[in-house]
């Protein structure tokens, strides 16, 4: 028990495995991630970049998106540096601290993520159930407001998981078999009871993902009367081009989401460790990816806004 502190069950630092199984073709597997991680991060500062720039996009609508794209990037980047760390150069140790850190951060935007898709289906619900109101319904203020609380939500809510970690005792091993620290792949390799930490981690996803599953699909209902009930054709085809990004985004991210959390609990037996840890790495990565992507593709306002900077831009070199 060399690994463990003198004067606890604690280990001073932990190992992270990477995917376990498939540990000689890590440099293979880190490409794939590797380029989705640049796709992210490109992706996510330049949308945010062009709705700060373009006047036409600082709408509710886009802001909300900012925050998205704000929220996926530090969500991608609180576990894939440390991956492909393990998967370049090796470099698996991470002490103690630095891992429940880790954690609380992929945690917490994990759940603001959640909060924001959440956010954009009620805004998709006021304009176009209400959309004489829109504009004085969600003012900069209310904004502000309810993106502060989705973000403190994220964060009461995480921070159990740190102290839950904490109180267990690490007497067996320290190599935790994961790319980043995962607060159930840490409790599994502890000697202690985990069975608090399973039922809060049942509860958070119900408080958080369940909650805001129950908001999208009750503003999405509401969105589906309203549309049905619209007499020109052209209005509805309208009305739902304006939400096929956000159904898009909300797909890919809760149906990896419920994979992730379903096979730690009931299918760890069944399905092979190194799928459910690429699946955990997809599920932080899968998202901030393809978001941007889906957005710049369905949305015209982003496309035309793109466009414009692009040439603007060429009439400025020509000029100088």
């Amino acid at each position: 028990m060399s690994f463990l502190n003198s004067t606890s069950l604690s280990p001073a630092s932990f190992i992270l495995n990477g995917i376990p199984g498939l540990e000689e073709v890590h440099l293979w597997l880190s490409l794939p991630f590797c380029t989705m991680y640049s796709i992210a991060l490109s992706g996510n500062i330049g949308l945010i970049y062009l709705i700060c720039y373009e006047e036409a996009l600082h709408r509710p609508m886009y802001i909300f998106l900012a925050l998205l794209s704000f929220t996926d990037v530090f969500l991608c980047t609180s576990t894939l540096p440390k991956a492909l760390c393990i998967m370049w150069f090796n470099l698996k140790e991470i002490e103690y601290n630095a891992c429940l850190t880790q954690m609380f951060f992929a945690y917490a935007f994990t759940g603001m993520e959640s909060g924001v898709l959440m956010l954009m289906a009620l805004d998709r619900y006021v304009a176009i159930c209400y959309p004489l109101h829109y504009a004085t319904i969600l003012t900069n203020p209310v904004i502000a407001k309810i993106g502060l609380i989705t973000f403190l939500r994220g964060v009461i809510f995480v921070i159990p998981f740190a102290f839950l970690t904490k109180r267990l005792s690490f007497c067996r091993t320290n190599v935790i078999p994961h790319t980043y620290c995962d607060h159930m792949s840490m409790a599994k390799i502890s000697c202690g009871n985990i069975k608090i930490n399973r039922v809060y981690g049942l509860l958070v996803a119900l408080l958080i993902g369940g909650f805001d599953m129950l908001c999208v699909a009750i503003s999405y209902t509401m969105i589906l009367r309203t549309v049905v009930s619209l007499s020109s054709a052209d209005a509805r085809q309208k009305a739902f081009g304006t939400c096929t990004a956000h159904i898009c985004a909300i797909t890919i991210t809760y149906v990896l989401a419920f994979f992730n959390f379903f096979t730690h609990r009931f299918g760890e037996h069944t399905i092979p460790p190194h799928i459910h840890i690429i699946m955990a790495n997809l599920y932080i990565l899968m998202p901030p990816t393809m978001n941007p992507i889906v957005y710049g593709i369905k949305t015209k306002q982003i496309r035309d806004s793109v466009i414009r900077f692009l040439f603007k831009g060429k009439d400025i070199s020509h000029n100088i």
